[in-house]
């Protein structure tokens, strides 16, 4: 057992020590305590600061070549902008997924280390992936957007700044304005539909393609059901409403050099590289419309016979005379079977029409059929519901057609997804044919959307604007003499499309409207297009207003087709007979010639026919915002009147590798040249040409 050794006494009693050590640790505990309180303040207010104050505004997301999409943490904004931070080419406002006051950090990728993707998810409301893709052959950039909902019942919506850009493209509106910065449109489905009707809607042609003069394209995805919005100078918004599926917001954003190559890279996304010209015939010959108000055949005939001897009394006899529906259907149906399509049961001969056959006449029909026809009721009978867009109903699931509303009438519309339909359609177009042998048909009908309009689920064959492209391929089917008055995803095919109808005066719903339509158009793709009539064809009445049928003239003498619906004559006046005379010939001569050339290029490269000034000056700022002039192709300009009582204007010359010359006076002028108060004389157009 080990032994115990004594302990030597110490001479500072125990108890002091004792007592003095645990003072000393409660002091130190104190210090430290303390110390510990202040650094965790310091670091508190040293993180907030560094949150609040120091951390930079932005972080980057994904770097390319030249180009880089940063988060804008205040703002709540995506943008792209060069990698020198030199050049912003778009803003991109996603404060809808947040509260404005919310704080948000930097985003974090959740793709790991791939440097060309980007995820993230804003909790309880929406996730988003961003793909960048590179092109080095052609210095484009695209980044692809997908914001899709963590849950049902979710609206999804971002906004694209106009802050010191211009924006192009979208969708025709009533008062037409180049660029679309100076338009208002209210949040609403992304789909075409009648103006007459629905006056702030979204009109005859519309893309799902925005191009900024930047040098930024944005094109959303074709099958997502979209919503636009324009807020005159400040934004125009892409949204998605909320429904079942979690439907994604999908869309692409490319820059590039200029706004002129990124629309020369984008446009071959819009189209297929096989682009087929229509009916070029088409362009030499103006149409006239013939207004009338009768209701027997015979009558349209008579009325159609005394339009055609004042044509040519008048030395315009060279035309297609235009019938509307209503027209049509009175002077071929004189027997009232020939919609039918079946083998007649009457023993009575289809009247012979040898003048209607003699003219060069258009039609006009449409996938339309009233319910007050006995058409109607015979295909009812005979159990062709299917026929029409219809909607099972009862115990049996037996369909019913849908009733929609269509030039003042109840209507059941088209079935297009039936061959069935189709083929009986097609045969009624051949009888139509061999009945009257007309020349051109105008096919209308196509806006709208039955299903939504009552509140009802559109087949997925038929959502959004499906219904116009495959209205488009019936009307190729019928030929490449078919005029739609509607466009979208159909710009590749062999069709002319009508313009929206514009109001009789000198606004932007009027004559002023005329050049941002015209521009807007071929933007999309569009080159070849029927102008609204001279003096427009809002109004029945005739434009009695010389100035405003010279001035509208002179616009339309340079587009693909002369249109008429007041005739020269109405006026009273010799001088607007000679003048109409002059630019018809104008026309054919030296304009149809331009277009011929250029469709050219365009059936090669996308290029358009008609163009905006920045196409030959695309980093000059001054040509954005020209609604007033146009090229028809690169070397020739024009710079009609378009303000009322004006004998002169102010005209931009672009840049050019050529000067420009006059060929009213034969002035040669230097590009980049702005010619203030310019004489125009009441019959004179300002036309110029690069002079080598």
């Amino acid at each position: 057992m080990p032994q115990t050794r004594n302990r030597n006494p110490s001479p500072i009693p125990e108890v002091t020590w004792d007592t003095g050590l645990k003072e000393m640790d409660e002091t130190w505990k104190g210090a430290v305590a303390c110390l510990g309180v202040a650094v965790f303040f310091v670091m508190t207010i040293g993180i907030i600061y560094w949150q609040v104050v120091d951390q930079p505004n932005k972080n980057w997301i994904l770097k390319g070549g030249f180009s880089g999409l940063v988060w804008e943490r205040r703002t709540h904004s995506l943008v792209v902008q060069t990698l020198a931070e030199d050049k912003t080419f778009v803003e991109i406002d996603v404060g809808n997924i947040m509260s404005a006051d919310t704080e948000v950090p930097f985003l974090r990728n959740m793709c790991w280390l791939n440097k060309t993707e980007f995820c993230y998810t804003w909790d309880s409301f929406a996730e988003v992936k961003i793909s960048l893709e590179t092109f080095d052959e052609s210095e484009t950039e695209c980044y692809s957007l997908t914001w899709t909902p963590v849950h049902c019942h979710l609206s999804l919506k971002d906004c694209f700044s106009m802050v010191n850009m211009s924006w192009y493209g979208g969708a025709s509106v009533r008062a037409p304005n180049w660029p679309i910065n100076n338009i208002d449109v209210s949040m609403q489905p992304f789909t075409i539909s009648d103006l007459r009707d629905n006056p702030s809607g979204f009109g005859s042609t519309l893309e799902r393609y925005f191009l900024g003069s930047s040098g930024v394209a944005v094109i959303v995805a074709p099958h997502v059901p979209l919503h636009v919005g324009v807020e005159k100078m400040k934004q125009f918004c892409l949204q998605t409403g909320p429904n079942m599926e979690r439907m994604p917001l999908q869309y692409t954003v490319c820059v590039g050099q200029n706004i002129k190559a990124i629309h020369q890279e984008s446009i071959q996304q819009l189209s297929t590289p096989v682009r087929k010209l229509p009916n070029m015939n088409v362009l030499r010959l103006p149409f006239w419309k013939l207004t009338t108000n009768v209701n027997s055949g015979a009558k349209v005939e008579r009325e159609l016979r005394t339009f055609s001897n004042q044509l040519k009394s008048h030395h315009l006899e060279e035309g297609v005379i235009i019938l509307d529906e209503h027209s049509t259907s009175l002077l071929s149906n004189v027997d009232h079977d020939y919609l039918s399509g079946r083998k007649r049961s009457s023993k009575r001969e289809t009247r012979d029409l040898p003048f209607v056959k003699y003219l060069n006449i258009s039609v006009t029909l449409s996938p339309y059929l009233s319910v007050d026809s006995r058409q109607f009721q015979t295909y009812m009978q005979d159990g062709m519901q299917d026929y029409w867009l219809s909607v099972p109903s009862g115990p049996h699931a037996r369909l019913i057609p849908l009733l929609t509303h269509w030039r003042g009438k109840y209507c059941v519309k088209l079935n297009i997804t039936n061959p069935e339909a189709i083929n009986w359609f097609l045969e009624k177009v051949d009888t139509l044919h061999s009945h009257l042998g007309m020349e051109y048909i105008i096919l209308e009908g196509g806006e709208g959307d039955p299903f939504e309009g009552q509140a009802l689920r559109a087949p997925t064959a038929l959502k959004g604007d499906v219904y116009i492209g495959q209205l488009a391929a019936l009307a190729e089917r019928i030929g490449d003499n078919a005029i739609m008055s509607v466009g979208t995803r159909s710009s590749h095919k062999p069709l002319f499309v009508r313009m929206s109808a514009l109001q009789p005066d000198w606004s932007h719903a009027g004559l002023k409207g005329i050049i941002p339509s015209l521009l807007h158009h071929s933007l999309l793709g569009y080159n070849f297009f029927i102008p609204d009539a001279v003096g427009g064809s809002l109004s029945i009445d005739k434009i009695r207003n010389k100035e405003l049928f010279i001035r509208w003239l002179q616009i339309v003498t340079f587009l693909p087709v002369l249109s008429f619906q007041t005739p020269p004559w109405a006026s009273g006046d010799e001088q607007v007979r000679n003048i109409t005379r002059f630019y018809i010939a104008k026309h054919q001569n030296f304009v149809v010639p331009l277009i011929e050339r250029y469709a050219k290029e365009w059936q090669m490269n996308g290029d358009p026919i008609y163009r905006p000034l920045w196409w030959l000056s695309p980093d000059d700022p001054v040509t954005f915002t020209i609604n007033d002039e146009f090229l028809i192709g690169d070397k020739v300009l024009v710079a009609p009147v378009t303000e009322k009582g004006a004998l002169q204007r102010d005209i931009y010359l672009p840049e050019s590798d050529y000067p420009w010359q006059d060929t009213n006076n034969a002035k040669v002028f230097d590009g980049g040249t702005l010619l203030e108060n310019y004489p125009v004389g009441l019959r004179e157009v300002p036309v110029f040409v690069q002079k080598p």
